[in-house]
């Protein structure tokens, strides 16, 4: 059985570069698929900035503004060779580097007094077979981190809209081809590390990328399971 949301918004959201890197794919993707109507449903974009401090006004600044009947957030897991489908948020803030604020977190929530963990509510195994079946490489992934990615798809989860039945999920995205060039080119001129010592070496193209998620968008308006 299929549901329908014709009429609908679907948030799709990405971040800012962060950690040094000049691009960050999942910003790239958010203004390819930005003004798409799928299902029905026209999609919205929007680049988030990669700071713990400002996330929670964002994302209810975004649910009150748009009022999505779906919600799907984007980022980059640095050495993902899949499409990656998050099935789970935990209540916990631990970086390994600082957000683009310079804020560093250890052993912190990401919501007072709120559950440890909360699951996504995408359609998971139906995308996961439609990825496939596209030929495009797919798993699904029982940890988002303990960054900003885990902190979106947990605040998000955590809003009324959610609790009240608004889809919300994630989809890690591995680098583009050109950050891993420019890495090969930047271990090159250093002599720093050999090849098959590095584990983040792993692409996917941005047109790949783009039509995953416009599938993931399709799935999670149409499918009920």
């Amino acid at each position: 059985m299929e549901v329908s949301m014709a009429g609908k918004f679907a948030l799709v959201t990405g971040f800012e570069p962060y950690g040094g890197r000049g691009v960050n794919p999942s910003a790239e993707v958010v203004t390819r698929v930005d003004g798409l109507e799928i299902e029905g449903a026209r999609v919205v974009g929007r680049v988030l900035p990669v700071s713990f401090g400002a996330l929670r006004a964002c994302v209810r600044e975004l649910m009150q503004e748009i009022d999505p009947a779906l919600v799907v957030s984007l980022g980059l897991w640095p050495g993902e060779p899949t499409i990656r489908l998050e099935r789970v948020a935990l209540n916990l803030a631990d970086f390994e580097i600082p957000d683009n604020d310079g804020l560093l977190l250890y052993d912190d929530v990401v919501e007072t007094a709120a559950p440890s963990a909360i699951e996504a509510t995408l359609p998971l195994r139906a995308i996961e077979r439609a990825l496939l079946k596209a030929g495009i490489p797919v798993r699904l992934s029982t940890s988002a981190g303990t960054f900003l990615c885990n902190a979106t798809l947990y605040t998000f989860l955590h809003t009324e809209q959610a609790a009240a039945g608004v889809r919300c999920g994630f989809v890690h995205l591995p680098y583009l081809p050109e950050q891993v060039a420019a890495l090969l080119d930047e271990m090159r001129s250093k002599q720093s590390v050999e090849l098959h010592q590095r584990a983040d070496l792993a692409s996917m193209s941005l047109a790949t990328m783009v039509d995953a998620v416009r599938i993931v968008l399709a799935v999670s308006l149409t499918a009920t399971t």
